[in-house]
């Protein structure tokens, strides 16, 4: 297998052949740390130590969420199980932090223990869900790991459910924290609507005369940027204050990630703004319509000798506001790409190239099926390449 290329011939898109050099927008933040990614075409925006190591503080909890929702959606969790609070946990986290206010005795949801995680950041509800799922709460946390492990957080490990300051243990990246936050929004689109995006959630006690507690969701987005709908801030005072969030307008979905931020009105101003900016600086170019064909890939051992490849959406490239720069298109591909294929399989990328910004990678899928060659389209293909054709 090696990697295929073909450059496309500027009049592939419309370009301005005399485009001065393109550069990004300026933008400033007072953020230590600060990232911004456009999902829709997978630029980066704006990127300020990404790669620093750092606590997350209750931004762990994404991926306590994320672990949930992949158990939920392989129907190995189930929305209306219960978890009783032990006494040993209630002790622990009744009072350390953000609470979702859980007593003793209780016996949660797990669709409850989400909201108390999501929107209340509650602590105590993710050990109560950590240690109903897995046993113990480091138990659970071998699975968030593993999760990590496979989502290609390469700078991240988690110590805790929660992100409770312990010494270190618990380290991510803001580029990873984008990561998870992508994938959640992907991997799982029904439960990201319905549990990301509460205003406020009121937990019902029942336990003797205790009254029912209603606290806000303190996404700083929520109500002021535009199809903001989630994800989740964290602070403590090793870590300061940092929010990883997303919006959606016009078919554009935008994260970000700031983080080491001095105030919680700090954090708030200066989340709105910067996606704001990601969404006025920058606009969306269009590059190829979904379903349309755009080039073959070679098939080996295939029923037929190549496949076409097409856009799964409607692709875009992001350009700064106003721009109308030269591009170059390069479809990329490992190939020949060996059978059986599946129609809508991602099998090759298409990378928009323009003057000063970062390469923008883009899918590119299976036009059709391809089935196994039978035993003489085998036996003629090893034949073929014993003679080198």
């Amino acid at each position: 297998m090696s990697l295929r290329h073909k450059v496309f011939a500027a009049a592939t898109v419309a370009i301005a052949a005399t485009c001065p050099a393109l550069a990004a927008p300026d933008y400033q933040t007072p953020a230590p740390v600060a990232y911004l990614q456009d999902l829709s075409s997978g630029a980066i925006l704006y990127a300020k130590d990404a790669d620093r190591r750092m606590p997350p503080a209750s931004m762990a909890k994404m991926m306590t969420v994320y672990v949930a929702f992949d158990m939920i959606k392989s129907g190995e969790l189930k929305l209306n199980q219960k978890f009783p609070v032990r006494p040993e946990t209630w002790r622990a986290w009744h009072s350390q932090g953000s609470t979702m206010f859980l007593g003793v005795g209780e016996e949660p949801s797990v669709d409850d223990l989400l909201k108390g995680i999501v929107t209340l950041s509650g602590n105590d509800a993710c050990v109560v869900l950590a240690e109903g799922i897995s046993g113990t709460e480091s138990a659970f946390t071998d699975r968030m790991n593993r999760a990590g492990v496979k989502l290609g957080l390469t700078n991240s490990h988690f110590g805790t459910s929660n992100g409770w300051p312990d010494e270190g243990r618990t380290y991510v990246t803001a580029r990873d924290l984008a990561k998870l936050a992508a994938a959640t929004i992907k991997d799982h689109p029904d439960l990201y609507k319905r549990f990301y995006s509460l205003p406020s959630f009121t937990w019902g006690r029942t336990l003797g005369d205790a009254k029912p507690i209603d606290q806000a969701n303190r996404d700083p987005l929520l109500g002021r940027v535009a199809g903001a709908d989630g994800l989740k801030t964290g602070h403590t005072e090793e870590a300061g204050f940092g929010f990883t969030g997303s919006a959606e307008q016009s078919g554009r979905r935008l994260v970000m990630v700031m983080a080491g931020l001095g105030t919680s009105g700090q954090r708030a101003e200066e989340s709105v703004k910067f996606m704001e900016w990601g969404f006025r600086a920058w606009q969306a170019k269009p590059i190829l319509a979904k379903g349309k064909q755009i080039e073959t890939a070679e098939v080996q051992l295939g029923s037929a000798s190549s496949v076409g490849l097409v856009a799964p959406t409607n692709l875009t490239a992001t350009l700064p506001a106003g721009a109308v720069p030269e591009m170059r298109l390069t479809v990329s591909y490992d190939g020949p790409i060996k059978a059986p294929i599946k129609a809508g399989q991602h099998i090759a990328d298409l990378i928009v190239t323009t003057p000063d910004l970062p390469p923008q990678r883009l899918p590119l899928v299976a036009a059709s099926d391809v089935a196994e060659a039978g035993f003489f389209g085998r036996a003629w293909a090893g034949l073929m390449g014993l003679f080198g054709a």
